[in-house]
């Protein structure tokens, strides 16, 4: 074993972002054992030494339109609440800090939940708080659309400058219920605007460095990690190549550009399996170079070069990003690949557990400890 595969049992290795419900959505398969498809189950991480696996609950922002965000959102939770009963002697839904630390010691791979796009939200605090009360514990506020929280980095005409005065209350009744606010897919307006509201810090949960990937607003700036930094939050490292490198993150664009394309010459639908059809295709035929994990520590160094080793975790998108991933981060199983680079680069074992999962546990002990005196 090299040392990077000990200390990734000896570790909390935690990743804030995981997509196996979306995946599901396609196929189901059995991940209490090895299998065929997709980036993560049972065996792999047990081999990775992964020991907190956020799952996605992702809400395509075409239900913000059609209506249905908050079932489907129900019917995703009920998915991963599943896969605890099921196979009870390797996953555990966590709902606290103090879950996880319990499943740790039990042998088990927690499954803390984290709602991808504030949709279902439906513009009813009473939803926030059943979404919090079945066990979400961070919102990512959008997805790809602006919606009735705030405006989305990826659209050019922003509706709301930032965050809408429902998405103020959102954020502070998040505080309030103990659920983490997560920043990943807002808008820059939009980020500065929730640390001007939040009381407790925020998380990333799945955004890269975008020193490395210029004007791409899905990423954050220097500027808004060190903002990050102030307000003691946490910045979780997206593992798919096109938050990795300019040349990836061109190549991406220019085949969404052609999806979007093909999409209105053909009258389609968002979320017409043609389109994906499509984006596969002309992904084949126009490969991008692929990142490797030595450029996934290269946003490490980047982080702690600018804000110290304390604002930085891992937010993978396993299950998300597909054939995207870097070399020698293909899966789950490969967390002690990360753990042998940033040893190589000369971090020490305590620094690297703060990024593996100390920094994220930190943050979410101190938005539970915030929740706890509010509710006292």
């Amino acid at each position: 074993m090299s040392r990077g595969q000990k200390l990734a049992q000896e570790m909390l290795i935690v990743d804030t972002h995981i997509d196996v419900p979306y995946r599901f959505e396609k196929e189901e398969e059995d991940i209490s054992v090895r299998t065929e498809g997709g980036d993560f189950d049972y065996p792999r991480a047990h081999a990775g030494g992964l020991n907190v696996a956020f799952m996605s609950i992702y809400v395509p922002a075409s239900y913000q339109d059609a209506g249905g965000a908050k079932e489907f959102g129900d019917g995703l939770l009920d998915m991963v609440e599943g896969f605890a009963s099921k196979w009870p002697d390797k996953f555990a839904v966590a709902r606290s800090t103090a879950d996880v630390e319990r499943h740790k010691a039990e042998g088990l791979i927690s499954m803390p939940l984290g709602m991808e796009n504030g949709a279902p939200i439906e513009g009813d605090l009473d939803n926030l708080r059943h979404f919090a009360e079945r066990g979400i514990r961070y919102i990512t506020l959008t997805h790809s659309k602006n919606n009735h929280i705030c405006d989305s980095s990826y659209e050019t005409e922003k509706k709301w400058g930032g965050l809408s005065p429902f998405g103020r209350e959102v954020v502070s009744e998040m505080n309030r219920l103990g659920v983490m606010v997560d920043v990943s897919h807002v808008s820059d307006d939009a980020f500065y605007q929730v640390l001007e509201v939040t009381q407790v810090p925020v998380i990333a949960s799945h955004s890269s460095c975008r020193h490395f990937t210029p004007g791409f607003e899905r990423n954050m700036d220097d500027e808004m990690i060190q903002a990050l930094a102030e307000n003691d939050g946490a910045l979780q490292i997206n593992f798919g190549s096109a938050f990795l490198t300019e040349e990836a993150n061109t190549k991406s664009k220019e085949s969404w550009d052609a999806a979007g394309k093909f999409q209105e010459e053909q009258g389609l639908e968002d979320g017409d399996p043609k389109i994906h059809e499509f984006m596969m295709e002309y992904r084949k035929q126009n490969p991008m170079q692929l990142a490797d994990v030595g450029i996934v520590a290269d946003h490490i160094d980047h982080v702690r070069g600018l804000v110290g080793i304390d604002h930085v975790g891992l937010g993978s998108d396993f299950d998300g990003v597909g054939p995207t991933l870097p070399d020698g981060l293909k899966d789950v199983s490969e967390f002690p690949n990360l753990i042998d680079t940033l040893l190589e680069r000369g971090y020490t074992e305590e620094d690297i557990a703060k990024v593996m999962g100390g920094n994220l546990m930190r943050v979410w002990r101190a938005v539970e400890a915030a929740a706890e005196t509010s509710a006292g």
